[in-house]
């Protein structure tokens, strides 16, 4: 590959610069965080949220998706209730595994494919995370490759300043256990070290019929971090690895309506052999060079390695096969889908069809084909940033320049076997041969630019910004049962150049008006003929803070010159898996509001309390002709996934040496798909969590929550296969013990 050699030299060349560091050992390293903090979040031009530690330990929350329901424009879309592969979506974009908005961890980009295969079959242990950051609008423009919705950034534990540590241990329903520990310091000669090892374990809230096997989860994570910061140097190195192995009992398969309506819990008996094994590894090399008092200098190399393998159904052959090969699936999601609309499929009437997920009626032989999706992925580059901050006469100017060097791959290797389900339990029929479900690789590489400029003029801020990606994309597909045995190729390439201004007006003290506008851009796939995804935002609102209350409110236009549709398995949809659909013209519009106040006027005691609003409108501009993914959509359509209203608000106490808080989170009922008729719809959701502690010393803490509180049993998806629910009623409690 072309950049092969250059992200090779740069990085032996990160490697070789001398490790002497910083001049504060306490922020030798800066370039983990793209805000920063919360108070630095209020200065930005543009939207931006930071979610730190102290906010973090008031749930104690191990799902990704219960921490940033908090952040007004973003939505979610539940599948296996822990959070382990989330679908989240920023201001309208798509929300399927994550992959239209750019994920990073520690300022880097996480996702095991960014380019070539976006979604997130690997999301960081959220358990051992110190803080959250999202971006939006103008404010993303230095972060990409997606920059219509923007950016989520994940903060790591960094290395404490004096010898420490830290155990987290927790205990809950459903048999589930976490333990999070921590020890690092660093020592006056300028080393320093992090240990880190976060465990966690569950059965899983479902049940599966039939069968012994549980639904649940068991993840091992591991880090280490050294560094290198003497006293008063200008120099500061870091070396950052991270490994996690995790095992679940996850399906794609949902329920009926009906069958939800019985037992929301419940995962049918075809579905018990399907299981998720992952290997994942980071390497990340942090040096940094305070060049003079206005500019520094960083260099950050990084490698991501990941492999999976989701043994998992995939669907039925109403005629059965012997021959994995010969197999002619019909998915689960058109089984299900016909059992709720009470039609025939295939010639067979509904009754028939559900005695097959009851397991009452055996099936053909070799009618039922699970699929080992087998796919290792690697993510590497180079990324060079420069800080620039001078005066100009009364002109303050804070520059960033940034470039990347950056190549990834998914190399497909899976296998078809076919099955039969006889007195209700799986009977293996053929193996199948090596590579007849995708013998496949996918790459892509890419250089991105951006140049930002932060420039206070008085009581303005004005930050304009440029964006260039540079990327070249390529899929090879070999013959079944060869490893590598050529069958065809394709390509595509893109240039863009994406501007962005923000603006930010202090008309006070407490009050301040923002505005912005940026072309936002999602990077295409590999299919030929297929446009990037592109669209024109705007924002405009304000913020109001003094005392204890804080208020922003925002408003956003996305205006789509091209949405686009990629298909994968989680999709749901009839077509071939890697193929992309242009979607034509679409508009999302809305409100973002958050309110966040202290209601105690009392030294002795706090009342904080917040609410996060968002309004959203999405919907097709045009007619679209019939396509294997977005079916035939009519002009006004909704876009999927996406609520029209949602919030969240919470309450608290805080009094002395103990704390409780009280949140509930309403989601409006969302179409899963543009048509939307009765069974292509969520419901409506409002979950109540609670949680207390109370600190016995500086070193010893207690905590307990309890997650959906009511035990709402609601649909909250309907993707990959079938109505999927929100996780129980769990009640959890924990210890937390500094030393």
């Amino acid at each position: 590959m072309y950049h092969s050699k250059l992200l090779l030299t740069l990085a032996i060349s990160a490697v070789s610069i001398a490790p002497v560091n910083a001049q504060q050992q306490s922020d030798s390293i800066q370039q983990v965080t793209i805000i920063g903090s919360k108070q630095q979040a209020q200065k930005i031009a543009g939207s931006a949220h930071y979610i730190g530690t102290e906010k973090l330990r008031q749930f104690a929350y191990s799902d990704i998706q219960r921490i940033v329901r908090e952040v007004p424009g973003v939505a979610i879309q539940i599948e296996d209730g822990y959070g382990l592969r989330p679908n989240i979506g920023i201001r309208g974009v798509a929300t399927e595994r994550s992959g239209r908005i750019t994920l990073l961890e520690d300022n880097v980009l996480i996702a095991p494919a960014p380019y070539s295969a976006p979604s997130a079959y690997y999301f960081p242990t959220v358990g051992r995370l110190r803080a959250i950051e999202v971006v939006k609008g103008p404010a993303a423009i230095t972060q990409g490759p997606y920059t219509i919705g923007g950016a989520l950034n994940m903060v790591s534990t960094s290395i404490p300043n004096e010898m420490s540590g830290n155990v987290v241990t927790e205990a809950g329903e459903d048999s589930t256990y976490r333990v999070h520990a921590t020890y690092g310091g660093r020592t006056d000669s300028g080393f320093g070290f992090l240990l880190e090892t976060h465990q966690w374990q569950s059965d899983g809230f479902q049940s599966i019929d039939r069968s012994s096997n549980n639904s649940g989860l068991d993840v091992e994570d591991y880090t280490l971090k050294l560094s290198y910061s003497p006293m008063n140097s200008a120099h500061a190195i870091e070396l950052k690895l991270q490994a996690t192995v995790q095992n679940s009992n996850q399906s794609y398969l949902g329920l009926t309506d009906s069958d939800f309506s019985n037992r929301a819990f419940r995962r049918y008996g075809v579905s018990e052999l399907d299981n998720i094994e992952t290997e994942h590894e980071q390497q990340i090399l942090r040096y940094s060079y305070d060049i003079n008092d206005s500019l520094d200098m960083s260099i950050t190399a990084y490698n991501n390695e990941h492999q999976r393998n989701w043994f998992k159904t995939e669907g039925i052959d109403f005629d059965g096969s012997a021959a994995a090969k010969d197999f002619n699936r019909t998915s689960w999601f058109n089984v299900i889908q016909a059992i709720n609309n009470d039609t025939s499929l295939s010639g067979i009437n509904p009754d028939q069809l559900q005695s097959i997920l009851d397991g009452s009626s055996d099936t053909a032989t070799g009618s039922i084909q699970l699929r080992s999706n087998n796919r290792e992925y690697f993510s590497r580059g180079v990324q060079l940033g420069l800080n620039w901050n001078h005066t100009v006469g009364d002109t303050i100017h804070d520059l960033e320049f940034g470039i990347r060097f950056h190549e990834d791959e998914e190399d497909r290797l899976q296998r078809n076997s076919n099955y039969s389900q006889i007195s209700g339990a799986l009977v293996l029929d053929d193996l199948g041969i090596l590579g007849n479900a995708g013998n496949r690789v996918q790459e892509a590489e890419a250089v991105s630019i951006h140049i930002h400029d932060n420039i206070q003029i008085g009581d303005w801020t004005f930050s304009p910004g440029l964006r260039y990606e540079d990327i070249d994309q390529k899929r090879t597909r070999y013959n079944e049962g060869e490893l590598r045995a050529f069958r065809d190729s394709r390509k595509n390439a893109t240039q863009v150049f994406l501007p962005g201004l923000g603006v930010l007006y202090q008309l006070s003290d407490s009050l301040s008006l923002l505005g912005g506008l940026h072309k936002g851009f999602t990077a295409p796939s590999n299919s030929p003929n297929v446009d990037e995804e592109t669209a024109i935002n705007y924002e405009l609102g304000f913020r109001y803070n003094k005392g204890n209350l804080s208020t922003e409110l925002i408003g956003f236009l996305s205006d789509y010159d091209n949405i686009l549709g990629e298909c994968t398995s989680s999709s749901g949809s009839d077509c071939v898996i890697g193929d992309a659909f242009n979607g034509d013209a679409a508009t999302v519009a809305g409100l973002e509001l958050l309110v966040s106040a202290n209601l105690a006027s009392s030294s002795d005691y706090q009342i904080p309390v917040s609410l996060s609003y968002t309004h959203i409108n999405g919907e097709f501009d045009t007619d679209i002709a019939d396509t294997a993914f977005f079916g035939s959509v009519s002009k006004g359509a909704p876009l999927p996934y996406l609520p029209e209203n949602q919030f969240l608000a919470s309450i608290g106490f805080e009094k002395d040496n103990w704390a409780t808080y009280l949140t509930g989170n309403y989601v409006d009922e969302v179409c899963v798909r543009a048509s939307c008729n009765a069974f292509e719809k969520t419901d409506d959701t409002f979950t109540v969590d609670i949680s207390a502690n109370y600190q016995f010393s500086s070193a010893l803490t207690f905590y307990g929550r309890v997650e959906n509180l009511t035990s709402q049993e609601d649909i909250l998806s309907r993707h990959p296969y079938g109505a999927r629910p929100n996780k129980d009623r769990t009640v959890t409690a924990g210890l937390r013990f500094n030393f």
